[in-house]
């Protein structure tokens, strides 16, 4: 770019000046539908959970999950993520709660889709909120057994995206599994799911208060550093991406947010697809704790990290933050 124009006939103050002036100006813009609410599923009735280490977050029993996205659905927030809880003694081996039709992802699926038609559900498809061992997938000789695993993500997806969830999201990063995951909903008729696919997910230090949240913390065996990305690599991550477009993703997803935008800006760049990226529980906490500090302010600092998103060149983000978000932007 050329400009050749300098101080004083060009002061970049003036359209600064008014903020009606940086409202005409503004390069970026965040909407209610730049935004996907990750919310948790508890099991048991009537229940509503703090997540300890996640402030304002809870986990939500399944005749409460309508009534706790009712707000969201009239800010204008098109979709939520769901991920459920699962304690101890409900977890084997195997994560054969995963192909239980009648799980909590199921139930809550149908459940909302029944109160909330027009609202998009999107599906965690892993194993490491089903496993005893904490994987995102089944353990042969301690090590993640890619088909296998893919076998069985296979049918995750076929139950959940019957029971009314729009969007299958692999997040296990097992290699080809968006392609057996599309040709399952295919050959099962269910050929309008989307696949929104966790493309690049770092092995990262920041999912710690999410993994209390699901209760995988304690299950956790080792780390998942085999099957998740090495935080030093950005070509791979483009690898990964094309991988996953080529077998049929419809958007992919970057993971953790903040410090991997520029592997958003690249992913964006080079495919021109729907990009996501998730703003994880480690980068939510962080900002929750210094705001209960007094060290930041809350409005101003989600805002600027979510706006962070949208200037990579996000279409949206999942963001704890997405519900105080819309109504900050619907109070103008």
């Amino acid at each position: 770019m050329n400009f050749p124009a300098s101080f004083p006939a060009t002061r970049m103050r003036r359209n600064r000046r008014d903020a009606w002036t940086r409202k005409l100006v503004a390069e970026n813009t965040l909407t209610p539908g730049n935004l996907i609410w990750p919310i948790f599923l508890t099991s048991g009735e009537n229940q509503k959970v703090p997540v300890e280490s996640m402030p304002g977050v809870f986990r939500v029993s399944v005749d409460r999950a309508a009534e706790h996205v009712a707000e969201a659905v009239e800010l204008g927030i098109p979709a939520v993520a769901l991920f459920p809880y699962t304690p101890a003694e409900q977890r084997d081996e195997e994560g054969t709660g995963a192909l239980n039709p009648e799980n909590l992802m199921c139930r809550a699926a149908r459940a909302l889709k029944a109160a909330h038609p027009g609202l998009g559900l999107i599906g965690d498809v892993a194993l490491d909120t089903y496993t005893s061992h904490g994987h995102d997938g089944v353990l042969r000789d301690d090590y993640v057994h890619n088909e296998d695993t893919v076998h069985i993500l296979c049918q995750q997806a076929r139950l959940m995206a019957e029971a009314g969830v729009d969007v299958v999201a692999p997040s296990d990063m097992m290699d080809g599994r968006i392609g057996s995951i599309r040709e399952a909903l295919d050959d099962a008729g269910l050929i309008h799911t989307r696949i929104m696919s966790y493309a690049a997910k770092y092995a990262s230090g920041f999912y710690a208060p999410f993994r209390d949240a699901v209760g995988s913390n304690a299950a956790l065996r080792g780390d998942k550093k085999t099957y998740q990305m090495d935080p030093a690599n950005t070509d791979e991550a483009l690898r990964e991406v094309a991988l996953d477009v080529a077998e049929g993703a419809d958007m992919v997803m970057v993971k953790p947010g903040l410090p991997y935008l520029d592997i958003v800006w690249r992913v964006k760049k080079e495919f021109g697809l729907p990009t996501y990226a998730y703003q994880v529980s480690g980068e939510y906490s962080m900002i929750m704790a210094a705001v209960e500090r007094g060290w930041l302010d809350h409005d101003r600092a989600m805002m600027e990290a979510l706006m962070a998103f949208r200037r990579a060149g996000c279409n949206g983000v999942l963001s704890y933050f997405a519900l105080s978000a819309a109504r900050l932007l619907k109070a103008g």
